[in-house]
């Protein structure tokens, strides 16, 4: 008997999937549901073998409504999961923009997030989380190995998780609009995850050991002004403008929507608040480029 969807032919209409995968806890529910939020249409736990014909449907089906979708395939796929390279394959031949997201984190912090919210590992229901853990990573081994982006949510809120969802794949962007963010944080506090160009620059006098200066952030005019006044700041301003007038361009011709470029000092409140500001201003309306400033660190003390 012939199958009805034998009968339907190769699709006319391409989308862009994010195939989310990854560890128990490592955070796939909240980055899924980051993606819903940015306009993706979401299915979890789809057999992926089912994936092309999904993909056949929804083309000749709701092409105009489901433009973008998010795909959750983890270990409860089971025996599917040796399936998965040629599916995703298929899917890539089709000419479907497809991007595998591997959600990783230790297993010192998995342990915590499982004790803390005082569930059970689904792959080890009678056993210890460790021994789920160590069962789930031998499984995901393939899947891991055919990401193109692995995300480590050891040291990330779920604040920041979203953050650096909404980030990469959030929002359909303006034409060919490339959304750059500014980013400045403390490296005592660690580098922001969601972080494409780091630039450190604790080389840069320090306004925190002038008298006067050390209470008032970097957004302070009297500190701003003390920080961009030094001559290494001028020169690093002007070199840190030019390699990114140059690559800004590069980004927005690869299909990149969204950068971010994080810059950090020892604490996060003075140097690289100034410095983001200022490139901030003389990056604005500038290279097709949509500037946002942002202060990670700047009320800690």
């Amino acid at each position: 008997m012939e199958h009805p969807l034998e009968n339907i032919p190769p699709p006319h209409n391409t989308h862009r999937i994010v195939l989310v995968t990854g560890l128990s806890g490592s955070g796939k529910s909240t980055a899924t549901k980051a993606l819903e939020d940015a306009g993706y249409f979401c299915i979890d736990n789809l057999p992926v073998v089912l994936l092309p014909k999904l993909l056949e449907l929804v083309s000749h089906g709701a092409s105009d409504e489901v433009q973008r979708l998010a795909i959750v395939v983890d270990a409860r796929e089971g025996r599917f999961l040796e399936q998965t390279p040629g599916a995703l394959d298929e899917v890539r031949r089709e000419g479907h923009q497809l991007e595998v997201v591997f959600f990783d984190c230790s297993d010192e912090a998995l342990m915590r997030r499982f004790s803390e919210t005082r569930r059970r590992h689904p792959l080890s229901p009678d056993g210890s989380v460790a021994d789920g853990i160590a069962a789930e990573r031998q499984m995901l081994a393939t899947l891991r190995g055919l990401a193109d982006q692995i995300i480590d949510t050891t040291r990330m809120n779920v604040h920041e998780l979203r953050d650096a969802i909404t980030g990469k794949f959030g929002g359909a962007g303006t034409g060919d609009t490339l959304n750059v963010t500014l980013l400045s944080f403390g490296f005592r506090n660690g580098i922001p995850p969601a972080s494409d160009l780091v630039f450190d620059v604790r080389f840069l006098p320090n306004p925190y050991f002038v008298e006067g200066l050390k209470p008032f952030p970097g957004t302070d005019p009297k500190v701003s002004s003390w920080v961009l006044e030094r001559t290494q700041t001028q020169e690093f301003l002007a070199r840190l403008e030019s390699l990114l007038t140059f690559l800004l361009p590069q980004y927005r011709a690869e299909g990149k929507s969204y950068l971010t470029v994080s810059i950090g000092c020892t604490g996060g409140r003075h140097r690289s608040v100034a410095l983001a500001e200022e490139l901030g201003r003389r990056l604005s309306g500038k290279h097709r480029a949509q500037v946002k400033v942002t202060h990670r660190d700047v009320l800690k003390v």
